[in-house]
């Protein structure tokens, strides 16, 4: 993928937009929280510094403790791709990412969210 700008974007200015997106839907902000620490292995308070921070999305999953193992169960369409297809490493976490939410947004069950 050659837009590689969202890289450069800071994690801060995308996390109210994921919490607003689900909010709107009636979903609560906890489970944005719950599926990012998920899948980054973030804890509550590590993902407050991040939101907090500066970090880029590229700094922000290169801090990450760890990508859940289950990450790769992630499958479907976002913003018009097969996350299952995307080649490069970071888009694919980004991507991971943007299911989650949406499927927060969605009212999805948690259990299912988080591949249990």
């Amino acid at each position: 993928m050659a837009n590689t700008r969202i890289f450069e974007m800071t994690f801060s200015s995308i996390y109210p937009m994921y919490v607003n997106k689900v909010e709107r839907k009636g979903q609560p902000k906890e489970n944005v929280d719950i599926v990012i620490c998920w899948l980054t292995g973030y804890s509550d308070s590590d993902l407050k510094k991040q939101i907090n921070s500066k970090s880029t999305m590229e700094e922000f999953f290169q801090q990450a403790p760890h990508l859940n193992g289950n990450a790769s169960l992630i499958t479907g369409v976002i913003c018009g791709v097969r996350v299952e297809d995307i080649e490069d490493p970071l888009m694919k976490k980004i991507r991971y990412m943007d299911k989650l939410v949406d499927e927060v947004a969605k009212g999805k069950s948690m259990t299912k969210i988080l591949r249990k």
